[in-house]
């Protein structure tokens, strides 16, 4: 067997998103070993020393270090990954670009348009490999869905819809910022639900369905001021808690989305569901091997939907995995990502989402809040 290249990770931020970004190179090798390249778990970053030394030794990280600056300083870092708070994203982003990293990015890319569009001018600048983890994209039944629909079995599309909610943030007792609820801090987020969970929508929708137009949006704060962990002291929250918007996508097809943390008895409920000329589908993250499909062409006294579960090996991805009709979860959506990107780096070809890609979904992230702001339909500028 001939040497693997190493491709040298440098993870900055070691919460959540760190530990699922690491899980999946730890498992490419085991389940893509033809690949050319190889994923080395090189440094790992954080700000406390006492916790980023036990997550380097737990996930086998070979160093760690305490300032991210000194990951980009490195010479045996290749690729960094990007698993910190939304404010940071940028200044980490256009530095390791500037240094002839590859980046890989958490979503979403910025907390503002400013933000994301000197993010892509740096990485373009610079020549860098680059990708951001959307990784719904990449759930086997969500990417069986864009091959229906791009196979035309659905004909012209009608209806666009899609919901995310949750419902941690209920309680008023909730503090804002710190380590664990910076998603509640503007400063640290930039928007709420639309920057966290809507950005997810969005990103499938135009994968899917193609460009939004222009929009239409609402938002609200239920609870108007939380204590906030840095101070102590009550500040007022200046994020959004809950955001629908309908809108024109360029097909010409109507969308409606929805996203909240208030939606009692909800913890991750993201679904959406396509209408179109000949046929619909759709899809619920709490049963994510399952892609439920109706076709109007069947005979009469058959008809109805059907529920495709997606574990057959010719499907994507599941000839990866075990057997038929077996399951995988959450977290293979992230080795999906990490496949595609070291597949991506032997073909010379984009892995998307890119940061190009990301900053479209960024842009209609804005105009619905401007849209909610000022009451109006506001376009979006995408160019998809």
């Amino acid at each position: 067997m001939s040497e693997k290249k190493k491709i040298r990770i440098g993870m900055i931020g070691t919460g959540l998103m760190g530990r699922i970004h690491t899980n999946g190179y730890k498992r490419l090798g085991d389940f893509f070993p033809e690949y050319e390249y190889r994923p080395v778990l090189q440094v790992a970053c954080s700000r406390r020393e006492d916790k980023i030394k036990a997550f380097a030794e737990q996930w086998g990280y070979a160093s760690y270090e305490t300032d991210w600056k000194k990951v980009i300083e490195r010479d045996d870092v290749d690729a960094v990954d990007i698993c910190t708070p939304n404010d940071t994203h940028a200044e980490i982003a256009i530095a390791a670009a500037k240094a002839g990293k590859m980046i890989l990015c958490e979503k979403p890319l910025a907390r503002t348009l400013d933000e994301a569009k000197a993010m892509v001018e740096a990485i373009e600048k610079a020549g860098v490999r680059n990708t951001v983890w959307y990784n719904y994209r990449r759930v086997p039944a969500v990417t069986l869905a864009k091959q229906v629909i791009d196979s035309g079995k659905l004909g012209k599309i009608f209806h666009y819809r899609a919901n995310f909610l949750q419902d941690w943030t209920i309680s008023p007792d909730l503090p804002q910022g710190g380590d664990a609820l910076w998603r509640l801090d503007a400063d640290a987020a930039g928007s709420g639900v639309t920057g966290d969970l809507l950005a997810h929508c969005i990103d499938t929708a135009m994968w899917l369905n193609g460009g939004i137009k222009d929009v239409s949006g609402m938002t609200e704060t239920f609870i108007k001021e939380r204590v906030h962990q840095g101070s102590g002291e009550k500040k007022k929250v200046s994020i959004d808690d809950a955001c629908s918007f309908h809108c024109h996508f360029d097909n010409g097809s109507l969308g409606l989305f929805e996203a909240t943390r208030y939606a009692r008895g909800h913890k991750a409920l993201y679904t959406f569901e396509i209408n179109g000329e000949h046929a619909s589908i759709r899809w619920d993250l709490h049963d994510l091997n399952r892609l439920e499909y109706f076709d109007h062409g069947d005979e009469s006294v058959v008809r109805g939907w059907r529920s495709i579960h997606v574990t057959d090996h010719d499907q994507p991805y599941m000839g990866r995995w075990w057997i038929p009709g077996t399951c995988i979860g959450y977290e293979h959506s992230f080795i999906h990502q990490v496949s595609d990107f070291f597949k991506s780096l032997e073909s010379n070809d984009p892995c998307p989402p890119t940061f190009k890609d990301a900053y479209e979904t960024q842009k209609v992230c804005q105009a619905v809040l401007d849209s909610a702001a000022s009451r109006s339909w506001k376009d979006t500028g995408v160019d998809w």
